[in-house]
């Protein structure tokens, strides 16, 4: 290894402006935040990233920002960093520079994480308080490598779709999960950003009606040290590394581009894409996790630390540490790569994961902290959708209906209020009103809209909706956790047999149940989100809890897709494409001038009397909305959670007219034969555990 001189370099001051590594055409500038080092020391590597080649002093030292420029060094160059300062872990310092460090802000990287010992800041075999001694193993041949890159935003980049917030719906999905087994994708493609940007994968989804697809996180991250030993991977993603590059397994032959050219197909079918995105923690964990990039690189800057002992992490999210998004610099950070994702990569927007922690300042959650005030103040983010998980598990972390104006919010009420009404619990029917007409108690205050609140019954996190109508408990042993992991509380109902059955009385009842709970989802105001593979049947086998299992057990099983499950997915696309015709559905306002009543089984308005009733579990929501479309809309939803059937006389239209059956969960989407023309006060039997829609 020789100095930059040694190599032939001359390295000169460049600037601090513009933070990373940026190729200019004749050379690259390297510059990196640290508050509290004493020396930073630039990395080369050969093009196998094993051979360091060059190790350079950065030369200048501008508001905090380390930076220097080094002519002719092109992209692909292999990268890291080494920095020196105090190792006071007691004042939450740990610097190392024996740690080969990953800049916070690459593009991309080379190589994985080979976990050694040398991964650690201190000395792994030593006993008792081991993180403040110290390590002196160099981690260099067991880390990643950093590379430049020449990747700028498209100037003539297509149009987006830009759909309104009233026509969201979005899908949630998982970029290796969907394809691996997708019979229509080439197998060099499957678990790639080209694999899911295949025509017949766009083609597939478009036609659900859905308009927007969520990914769990494509960020850089971490197969977790212990999920490692255990043979497991980390398959969901929430464990990120690096903010601005993607995930190398996810990416095709294209590299960078296999990203944006996915996007852009979704965008020619009229499709956004969504990020979830994970700025409230890093894969460093706590003090016994491992030095990768923030915590050598300024540990006291990137985390809260705990303000009495600042050798310990303050632990908000549940993972060891806390982004520290009340430092500046800290904050600049996820902004420029918020704004990298939107205006270099094209995506349409986020959803952030442990919303909450993003609000957090010193003082506790604020919604108008530094956060929520930059991104409302952007002239980029400003304009793209932004959904916040509205809990963590810090002090005051539950805080649905506590974002800003602008922000939509993931509502767990609604799942929770939704599934218990569907398994049949008592005292639900007035929250389940004030859920399915958009959660006003909730989000109408401030301007804000019912699209606010998106409206979900299952999530990656939980029982995928076959699951949730097949076991009443978590199966999860796979995960090696003695299936003490996953949610315990889940609202399931299993109709008498835990797990797959051939019982046909328990399959028509599942298969029912599922119909309710999706058309309720889907008609209700607000904006839904739909899991992937619920429309079709999917089952994780009783595990709740997936994240480690990136294998058949997670994928969706294209190729054992039953007739019931092709059913289910043509009543999903009979229902979205209701809401999509009939604004009633969907309320961009509530102040649109919609009218709602409440009406019992006697075809009368619901009194308090009815509302106090703990057994009352059969309800219908009568909705007018005058003047959409040239001549109003209007709507009749009846609900029946009762295992019998009941009697339900149809009230009268607001306007003239009959009312005739469009959709009805027992039956399915040809439901509507032979019931149109209905006049107030006939009779409808709703089935056992099923919802009629009446227009």
């Amino acid at each position: 290894m020789a100095d930059g001189n040694g190599m032939g370099l001359d390295v000169e001051a460049g600037e601090g402006t513009e933070l990373g590594a940026v190729h200019d055409g004749e050379g690259t500038n390297f510059a990196i935040f640290s508050a509290h080092a004493e020396r930073v020391e630039l990395c080369l590597f050969d093009d196998s990233g094993e051979i360091e080649t060059a190790r350079i002093t950065l030369p200048e030292y501008t508001d905090e920002i380390w930076h220097g420029y080094l002519p002719g060094v092109r992209p692909g160059q292999r990268y890291g960093y080494r920095v020196h300062g105090r190792f006071a872990p007691e004042e939450g310092h740990r610097f190392n520079p024996n740690k080969l460090l990953l800049d916070p802000y690459a593009r991309d990287y080379s190589g994985i994480v080979d976990w050694n010992d040398a991964h650690y800041g201190y000395e792994v075999a030593a006993g008792g308080e081991k993180d403040l001694s110290f390590s002196e193993l160099d981690s260099a041949p067991f880390m990643p490598k950093c590379v430049v890159c020449d990747w700028q935003a498209d100037v003539k980049a297509p149009a987006r779709p830009n759909v309104a917030w009233d026509r969201t719906i979005f899908y949630e999905t998982h970029v290796r999960g969907f394809t691996k087994l997708h019979p229509a994708v080439p197998e060099q493609k499957r678990g790639t950003f080209d694999g899911l940007g295949e025509p017949a994968v766009i083609d597939y989804i478009r036609s659900l009606g859905v308009t927007s697809v969520e990914l769990l996180p494509v960020h850089a991250y971490l197969d977790d040290h212990h999920l490692a030993a255990k043979g497991l991977t980390n398959y969901w993603g929430y464990n990120t590394i690096g903010f601005f590059a993607p995930m190398q397994r996810y990416m095709g032959k294209a590299g960078l581009q296999s990203f944006r050219d996915m996007v852009r197909r979704f965008h020619d079918a009229g499709l956004e894409v969504i990020l979830d995105v994970v700025y409230n923690h890093t894969a460093e964990g706590n003090e016994m996790g491992p030095t990768l990039s923030f915590k050598g690189i300024d540990n006291f800057a990137y985390y809260r630390t705990m303000p009495d002992d600042p050798r310990f992490y303050i632990n908000d999210t549940g993972t060891g540490n806390t982004v520290n998004t009340s430092h500046p610099r800290v904050l600049q950070m996820v902004l420029d790569s918020l704004r990298y994702w939107v205006e270099v990569m094209e995506v349409d927007g986020f959803r952030f994961d442990l919303g909450t922690i993003l609000g957090r300042e010193p003082h506790g959650f604020d919604q108008r902290g530094g956060f929520f005030d930059a991104m409302g103040q952007d002239p980029v983010l400003r304009k793209v959708k932004l959904v916040g998980e509205p809990w963590d598990i810090g002090p005051g972390g539950y805080q649905v209906g506590g974002f800003p104006p602008g922000w939509a919010e993931w509502n767990d009420k609604y799942r929770d209020t939704v599934r218990a009404y569907w398994k049949g619990e008592e005292g639900i029917v007035r929250d389940l009103a004030a859920r399915v007409t958009g959660s006003g108690d909730v989000y109408d205050l401030r301007g804000r809209r019912p699209w606010a609140g998106v409206n979900f019954l299952t999530a990656h996190d939980g029982f995928t909706l076959n699951d949730l109508v097949s076991y009443n408990e978590k199966h999860n042993a796979a995960n090696g956790e003695d299936n003490k992991d996953g949610h315990g509380h889940n609202l399931s109902f299993n109709f008498g047999v835990e797990g797959p059955t051939d019982d046909e009385g328990i399959i028509a009842a599942r298969e029912r149940q599922k119909r309710n709970l999706l058309a309720t989802l889907l008609l209700s105001h607000g904006t839904p989100m739909i899991l992937a593979g619920d429309e079709c049947g999917h089952s994780n086998s009783g595990n709740n809890n997936v994240y480690a299992q990136d294998n058949e057990l997670a994928w969706l099983k294209w190729d054992e897709l039953t007739e019931r499950d092709k059913a289910l997915t043509g009543f999903v696309r009979r229902v979205t494409q209701l809401r999509a015709e009939h604004p009633i559905f969907r309320r961009v306002s509530f102040r649109d001038g919609c009218v709602l009543r409440w009406v019992n089984p006697a075809g009368g308005d619901q009194q308090e009397e009815h509302w106090d009733d703990e057994g009352l579990r059969a309800i219908g929501l009568l909705m007018h909305m005058p003047d959409v479309e040239q001549g109003g809309d209007e709507a009749l939803i009846l609900f029946n959670a009762f295992d019998g059937d009941v009697p339900f006389k149809i009230p009268p239209r607001v306007k003239a007219g009959s009312w005739s059956v469009v959709l009805d969960t027992e039956t399915g989407p040809g439901s509507d034969e032979g019931r149109k023309g209905l006049k107030a006060d006939a009779e409808l039997t709703l089935s056992p555990r099923s919802l009629i829609v009446l227009m």
